[in-house]
């Protein structure tokens, strides 16, 4: 059967696309981030996922004000890179793994999670970076991918507790998926930021680290925070923390932490990184 036998969190800050697609990756400006994912490309060598559900938000590129889904799953063949106002990113298409995409579908809707269904979009930076993070740039994404979107842009926003317990779900459907696959679950976006209003450039370091430890524990309290302590201390756009709880929800009880890097800034953004396995 599939396992899942890591989580990555990551950041997907636009700017470290463009810090990739320049060849600044190694300047004194981008030097100390992109060092700090270093273990995570050498150590993703040697893991060798055959797939990554990569959990990921929408930057108003396949979806927009008309349609909100809070939970969709992309259960297509390929995604390209969706241009984001200055062209699309020269990046690989990704390659979707479709039979396992319906899998997790109807397990998640037999579990009683409404999903999305999306068989053809394109994919912004929340996806796009996050990949060129781990395995840099290739001509091919190492890797399959099972892209789930969840709204974090317009109110309401699902709350953690419900973004972990379909972190559980997904979990349940991997392992009920009967091809012998070694699955990757990322949960992408934040740290703390703001990019508007009179706390535009806001960072939170000990809020983030915590958040970050909180990961690492065998608790779940970080299910139960809620959205406006996210807000009140990571900024607006902070609350794309809440899909690293469904990395988090995926992996069980207790986990082991491999790696963990953070970064003040990235243009006005924290940058934050772990990676984590099931500690059986």
């Amino acid at each position: 059967m599939a396992r899942i036998t890591a989580g990555v969190g990551s950041s997907h800050v636009p700017l470290l696309g463009v810090a990739v697609d320049q060849g600044k990756t190694r300047d004194d400006y981008f030097g100390p981030i992109f060092a700090g994912y270093d273990w995570t490309r050498q150590w993703e060598t040697e893991a060798k996922p055959d797939v990554v559900i990569l959990v990921y938000n929408d930057h108003a590129s396949a979806f927009d004000a008309n349609i909100i889904p809070t939970f969709a799953i992309g259960c297509g063949e390929r995604y390209k890179s969706a241009d984001e106002g200055w062209g699309p990113r020269p990046v690989p298409d990704v390659e979707g793994h479709a039979d396992m995409a319906w899998h997790i579908a109807q397990s998640l809707i037999l579990d009683d999670f409404d999903m999305t269904i999306i068989n053809e979009m394109d994919v912004d930076h929340g996806l796009t970076v996050p990949l060129s993070m781990m395995f840099g740039q290739p001509e091919k994404w190492p890797v399959k991918v099972v892209p789930v979107a969840v709204n974090v842009v317009t109110y309401p926003v699902p709350s953690g507790n419900r973004c972990w317990a379909l972190g559980e779900a997904i979990a349940r459907a991997v392992e009920s998926f009967p091809e012998d696959l070694n699955v990757q679950i990322w949960g992408t976006g934040g740290m703390s930021h703001q990019l508007q209003g009179p706390r535009a450039g806001l960072l939170n370091r000990e809020w983030d680290n915590k958040f970050l430890d909180l990961l690492s524990s065998d608790t779940d309290a970080a299910r139960y925070i809620p959205h406006i302590e996210y807000l009140r201390e990571t900024g607006s756009e902070g609350i794309e923390m809440v899909m690293w709880l469904i990395m988090r929800g995926a992996l069980g009880e207790k986990v082991k932490t491999l790696h963990r890097h953070y970064h003040i800034p990235c243009s006005n953004t924290a940058i934050g990184h772990i990676v984590l396995e099931p500690a059986i």
